[in-house]
């Protein structure tokens, strides 16, 4: 891998590379990197493995290499301190330290709760006082740390989550920054790291920063491309996905209320406010709220065409106010910097709306999505390929894509269709750990098919004996939250005092947190969804049996999943075949790949679908794993977990 990579960066090549689990694919890329001596950009799925690279690989490479290199780490806006926005939190804490899902659900920002409510009750109930309280000791928390920090990475204040909601009150985004006209502009954090990284032989990015850059939006720099001599996509087979919905365009009910939030904040902060900007800040708070109502508060996904009459009513209804509020406040002649810069927002909110609202069906999928607490109106393109290719083609830098899951069987089609990459050279590098010794696989027969109602169950049935051979050690990934639900209160029924395991479900305490608990008991089983199936490491005996309920086919509903499926019928071909299925492959690979994280791992996997025997694309599936040997029946199974873990003590507590 690593030779290939040298080559691609010699010739300015395209290459993509599937390097199996354990390969040491960071390695195979930094170590010729560092020595060509040219500048890179690394771009990566996570802000994890961001870190790992930052903190760990680099440092170690370049020492090993004697090769001392400037590296840069650069992060989206959200995870550096804005101090000016810090600076009107603090001097409105009762308005700007609500994060926007609060001020959906505790009333208006101009007016407050009204009194008598439960949002303006004391300290007993989840009164928006007790609330400002909170906010107001964490602003606090934050303001000292500004003092010390230098990055002002929020990341370094392990006091306060990076989630924690406060944080909305003391950061940017795209639309909020003032830029240069912001009083704080010479001690930004945001703009030191960027000089930082325009500066720096070797810039690690995400996903996300390297396709504002290469769109030349505000939100990247236009500053990492032109300079590069190549670029490397980790976690690539989230690359695709990350961009259709970059590509897309949103207008959100929370964003338009935080909107209003900062117009309030920043008039005040200037001795402007009076009682018709109240009244027009109110009236947008009411246009939103109109918007919620018209779409009845319930949580689902409505199509475009679908839109109730009300809702568009509502819809035109917040154009005017928010044109109001542009009117009002976008005033070329108001000296106040903030304050323009929120008319300048609702302008653009108004003509995203009407873009949205006049946009042709053929260009791609229009929704609204809305929960009990707020809406957003939601588009992303059929396609994204010939963007990024016109992307690529137009930087002339080697481009170096790479994962642990981009072909399906030996064929790369599917992954460089959809990166506009179909020139690429194609290399795959299987795992270098021996699976036929390592691993079994176990396919448990005459289970129900997977609609069946009672589909779930039977798979917890069938999972039990090797959960118990195996004394917990066990991920049960479900495709489904609903599946997840039904399969932990199934699991848990079935538990006897007997099984000294204890039971983990996503939702009781957050990942990371679970997966430290998962860790250090060693003898525990963790039921999870989604965010399971990929980027979690968990080495030695502790992850001894992986449990699959279905085959990883993305949702119906999912837009993204509906996009992609009309833009391939719209060319006259079958979405199933093409996209669907390879894209479950890729995803059973990520699911499949938690089992063998190390040479001396050993374990098994049970793949429930009975739709691997019965259907013809089971065989493909089933052909895109490792070499993983069959277990003949369950007592199989249970024998090789046995024969692997039959010397080790059982630990941890329940």
């Amino acid at each position: 891998m690593a030779e290939a990579v040298a080559e691609a960066l010699d010739t300015r090549g395209k290459l993509v590379v599937e390097a199996g689990t354990g390969t040491g694919k960071t390695f195979a890329y930094l170590v010729p990197a560092l020595l060509s001596g040219r500048r890179v950009v690394i771009s990566t799925g996570t802000r994890t493995l961001q870190d790992q690279l930052y903190h760990r690989d680099l440092p170690m490479v370049s020492a090993a290499l004697g090769r001392p290199v400037r590296v840069a780490l650069l992060k989206g806006r959200s995870n550096y301190l804005c101090r000016h926005r810090l600076e009107l939190a603090l001097s409105a804490p009762e308005q700007a330290s609500l994060d926007d899902a609060e001020a959906v659900t505790y009333g208006s920002v101009a007016r407050g709760p009204k009194r008598g409510s439960a949002a303006g009750s004391g300290s007993g109930g989840r009164g928006r006082p007790a609330v400002g309280r909170a906010r107001r000791r964490l602003l606090a928390t934050i303001e000292r740390w500004s003092r010390t920090t230098t990055a002002g990475d929020i990341a370094e204040l392990e006091a306060i989550a990076e989630n924690d909601p406060v944080w909305l009150a003391a950061t940017s985004t795209r639309e909020n920054c003032l830029g240069k006209d912001c009083p704080q502009f010479r001690d930004c954090h945001v703009v030191n790291a960027r000089r930082e990284a325009a500066a720096a032989d070797l810039v690690i990015v995400n996903h996300h920063l390297l396709l504002a850059d290469m769109a030349l939006r505000e939100e990247g720099f236009g500053e990492l491309l032109p300079g590069a001599d190549a670029v490397v996509l980790d976690e690539a087979h989230q690359f695709p996905d990350v961009a259709a919905q970059f590509f897309g365009s949103r207008v959100g009910g929370r964003a338009v209320l935080g909107l209003a939030r900062d117009a309030l904040a920043e008039l005040t902060r200037a001795g402007l406010v009076d009682a018709g900007s109240r009244s027009l800040v109110e009236s947008l708070e009411q246009a939103v709220a109109a918007v919620q109502r018209s779409l009845g508060g319930a949580a689902e996904r409505v199509d475009w065409d679908a839109l109730p009459d009300a809702c568009r009513d509502a819809l035109h209804e917040l154009e005017e106010r928010l044109a109001a509020l542009h009117a009002r406040l976008g005033d070329p002649a108001l000296e106040v910097a903030g304050v323009r810069a929120c008319g300048a927002r609702a302008l653009e909110t108004v003509t995203r709306l009407r873009e949205l609202e006049a946009m042709s069906p053929d260009a791609g999928l229009r929704w609204v999505e809305s929960s009990a607490r707020t809406w957003s109106l939601e588009f992303t393109p059929f396609e994204v390929a010939e963007r990024l290719r016109a992307q690529v083609e137009a930087r002339p830098c080697a481009w170096i894509y790479t994962s642990a899951t981009l072909a399906v069987g030996e064929d790369f089609t599917h992954f460089t269709s959809r990166v506009g990459a179909a020139d690429a050279r194609t290399l795959l590098i299987p795992s270098p750990f021996d699976f036929e010794q390592q691993a079994r696989l176990y396919l448990p027969p005459r289970l129900p098919e997977p609609a069946d109602a009672g589909y779930t169950a039977a798979v917890i049935d069938a999972a039990l004996p090797l959960i118990r051979a195996a004394g917990g050690r066990s991920f049960v990934l479900f495709t489904s939250h609903r599946a997840l639900a039904e399969g932990a209160r199934c699991l848990r029924a079935l538990v006897t005092p007997g099984d000294a395991f204890p039971v983990l479900v996503q939702g009781d305490a957050p990942r990371d947190a679970l997966l430290r608990r998962f860790r250090e008991l060693g003898n525990a089983v963790l039921l999870g969804t989604g965010s399971f199936w990929e980027g979690v490491d968990v080495r030695g005996p502790a992850l001894s049996l992986v449990v699959i309920d279905k085959l990883p086919f993305a949702s119906p509903d999912d837009p993204l999943l509906k996009a992609r499926l009309e833009g391939l019928k719209r060319q006259g071909r079958n979405g199933f075949f093409e996209y669907q299925v390879p894209q479950a492959v890729l995803a059973l690979k990520q699911g499949v790949g938690r089992l063998i994280r190390d040479p001396d791992d050993a374990g098994v996997v049970l793949l429930a679908d009975p739709r691997l025997k019965t259907r013809g694309y089971g065989r493909l599936f089933l052909a895109s794993l490792p070499p993983m040997m069959l277990a003949a029946d369950a007592a199989a199974a249970i024998a090789f977990l046995r024969r692997h873990l039959g010397t080790l003590a059982p630990t941890g507590t329940p």
